[in-house]
Formats: structure tokens, C-alpha cells, sequence
């Protein structure tokens, strides 16, 4: 805890105190919470060089263990102590842009108060934007900064997920020794291509270079852009040479087969191949995913899933059962339909000259596009 020398001349005022405090998130949403004894009225600043955010509050006693408070997930150092006999101050370092989403004091049963911190990462120019549009003379309370990526009434807003990317390399090409992440990047961006030309989609890309992506930093990237829809593309490699062809996935706790579910098992290990340990989310979190928005959102993605399955019949070399489901992790998000494509495996010598073949990608990216544009017309009848 790093505590601010008290100002000389300010009144002394009887500090509230804040007796508790938690924790919890990863690099793309982190939570804190704050248990206080009385309402604490509070403001929110930020400020650069590096992105920081500032809480202001009354006198405040911090009486609870420094280790509750320890930088975890956007955050790689919190300060908090007096700055004077009638102010504290809470101060949020963190490791790239961040916005707050939510920011309040809210009355508990016992009668205290609990503040709450949502965070979310967010881009450079959006915090510069919010570093020009505050102003430290108000004294109000930012409860929640604008979303800059407003929503665009009738359209048809696609995330396109390049899987992989950066030490995250993926599979590599049995002959070409071409990585995952090159070949996923490339059709996506042609995919992108191909979607923005229907009237009324918009497609974007999740990432756009060879960086990489956190499994929560690919969901919280579309979300911030208010995916519509939600295409993670893949191109893995199998022990067995023999076995070619797509798939497409959608979300289940329970794989429909073991080459699923040993799938889902190593995608979801990306986080860990960069260093990134995830963490388990508040509960508010844990209930969002079980209600049942989740379960409309489901029958959307299976929808999309068998309109692209029907597009490759007969045009695309498909696996056998090609809709398969297991649990992916970047898959779980309840408010828009996804699916993982798996364009081929590049551990089969056709899969991979086909993966690399330019008039291919065209053809199947084009098959994508007219599956999106069919489901769209589905989905918006239906209310979706």
C-alpha cells in the first residue's frame, strides 16, 4: 500500500471505512470490488504515461490486508492511501488502455456499501479520447465511459477470429511448415473482404497483424465492436494423416466425439503457450454464461453451423460429421452466436495445398460469405 502524506490545512474528517476488497479478471476484463462501511461518493479520472485510473474518495480507512488487493489481470500496480484528512485516493496502473464499464457504489443488505470496478481493455485512441474528454474541476463521478464503437442501426456486424498469432504460432504445415497463424490471418482478412461487400454487413478483424490475442481479448474485442456474429477460423493438424476435410464447430460442454473434445482441449491451451494465466471471474461473470440468453444465442450459432455445413456440400471437401461441438473456450459467449471453422488439417498433404492455393481460399471464403448473408436474413426475421 502506498499511502499520500496528508496535506497541511485540510480539516480533519472522520474517514469511512473500507474493509474489504477483492479482486479478479484477465487481460481483457477485470473486476474489483471494495466493501465500505458507508457510501462512498467517489470520481473517476484518467490519466497517461503510463494509462492509469484515478478513484477519489472522502477519508477513507483501508482496513483490509494489502494482499486482497494485489495487480492481477489489467492491472500491474494498485496504490491506494490518504491524500489529505478529507480525501483518499485509489490509483489503477495498468498494463495497456482501459476503460471502466462500470463504475458504482451500491447498498448491500447489511446496510455498508460495495463499489464496484469493471474494467476493459480497450484501443490507444480510445483512451486518448477519454483523457481529452474529462475535466478534473467537476468533481462528478464517471459511472461508466462511452462505448466509442456505438452500435449501427441495421447492420450486420460479423468478428472475424485469424486463430493464433504471435508466440502462439498453432499448427505447423506437414510440407510447407507454413504456421497456423499465417494461413488463418490470410483467410481471414479475405473473408472480411468478401463480407463487406454484402450491403447492410460489416466485417472486422479480431486481429489484424501477428500479435497475440488472449482467448478473452478475442471476446471482449468482438463485443466492444457489438458483434452480430462471431467466426474463429482454424486449420489444425491430427495424428492421423489420413483424415482431411472442414468442420465446424459449435459450443458444448460435452465434446460429440473424442477428436472434438482432444481439439477444444488444445486450442484452449493458447492462453498458456503465451504465458497467460487465466483467471477465474467474478460470479456476477459465472451467472451471466448459465442464463438463458446463452441458450438463444446457442440455437443461432447451430443455425449458422448447418448453413455453412450446406454450402460446402458438394463445393468444399467436408469431414466426416462435419458439425461437430465441444468446449471452446472462445466460443462461450453468451450474447452473440460463434463458431470455429476448421478449414482443413494441415497435417494431410491435399488439406494443405488447398489451404495454400489462392483460387481455393476465394471459392471457400465466397461459400462463407453466401452462408452469412443467408443466415443474416434468417436470423433478423427470426428476431435474432
Amino acid at each position: 500500500m502506498a499511502a499520500v502524506l496528508m496535506g497541511q490545512g485540510a480539516r480533519a474528517a472522520q474517514p469511512i471505512l473500507a474493509y474489504g476488497a477483492r479482486i479478479a479478471g484477465d487481460a481483457a476484463r477485470t473486476r474489483i470490488v471494495i466493501d465500505f462501511e458507508a457510501k462512498p461518493e467517489f470520481s473517476v479520472h484518467y490519466v497517461g504515461g503510463p494509462e492509469r485510473i484515478i478513484i477519489d474518495l472522502p477519508a477513507t480507512a483501508f482496513g483490509f490486508p494489502a494482499d486482497d488487493l494485489s495487480p492481477r489481470g489489467l492491472f500491474k500496480d494498485i496504490r491506494y492511501g490518504t491524500m489529505g484528512s478529507a480525501s483518499a485516493r485509489i490509483v489503477l496502473t495498468s498494463v495497456k488502455p482501459v476503460r471502466l464499464v462500470k463504475a458504482e457504489a451500491r447498498q448491500e443488505e447489511n446496510g455498508g456499501y460495495r463499489l464496484v470496478l469493471d474494467a476493459e481493455m480497450t484501443s490507444k485512441d480510445d483512451f486518448a479520447t477519454l483523457l481529452k474528454g474529462q475535466d478534473w474541476n467537476d468533481g462528478s463521478t464517471v459511472e461508466a465511459a462511452p462505448n466509442p464503437l456505438a452500435a449501427d442501426d441495421g447492420v450486420f456486424t460479423v468478428a472475424i477470429d485469424a486463430g493464433h498469432g504471435g508466440i502462439d504460432a498453432g499448427a505447423t504445415a506437414l510440407a510447407s511448415k507454413t504456421p497456423e497463424k499465417v494461413i488463418t490471418l490470410g483467410f481471414a482478412k479475405l473473408l472480411a473482404d468478401k463480407l463487406n461487400k454484402l450491403q447492410g454487413v460489416k466485417a472486422f478483424l479480431t486481429r489484424e497483424d501477428d500479435t497475440f490475442l488472449s482467448l478473452s481479448e478475442r471476446v471482449t474485442i468482438a463485443r466492444q465492436h457489438h458483434a452480430d456474429l462471431f467466426i474463429s477460423l482454424h486449420a489444425d493438424t491430427v495424428p492421423q494423416k489420413d483424415i482431411r476435410g472442414a468442420t465446424v464447430y459449435t459450443l458444448s460442454d460435452k465434446a460429440s466425439d473424442r477428436m472434438a473434445e482432444n481439439l477444444a482441449a488444445r486450442e484452449n491451451l493458447s492462453d498458456q503457450i503465451a504465458g497467460v494465466s487465466p483467471e477465474a471471474g467474478p460470479s456476477e461473470v459465472a451467472d451471466i454464461l448459465l442464463d438463458l440468453t446463452r441458450r438463444e444465442t446457442q440455437a443461432f450459432s447451430v443455425s449458422l453451423a448447418d448453413k455453412v455445413v450446406k454450402s460446402f456440400e458438394g463445393q468444399v471437401g467436408l469431414i466426416n460429421n462435419p458439425h461437430r461441438q465441444a468446449g471452446f473456450q472462445v466460443l462461450r459467449a453468451p450474447d452473440f452466436p460463434s463458431v470455429l471453422l476448421e478449414l482443413g488439417f494441415l497435417s494431410n498433404p491435399d488439406d494443405e495445398r488447398q489451404l495454400l492455393d489462392e483460387a481455393w481460399r476465394e471459392k471457400v471464403a465466397g461459400l462463407i460469405s453466401a452462408a452469412v448473408d443467408q443466415y443474416r436474413g434468417r436470423s433478423v426475421a427470426n428476431g435474432g
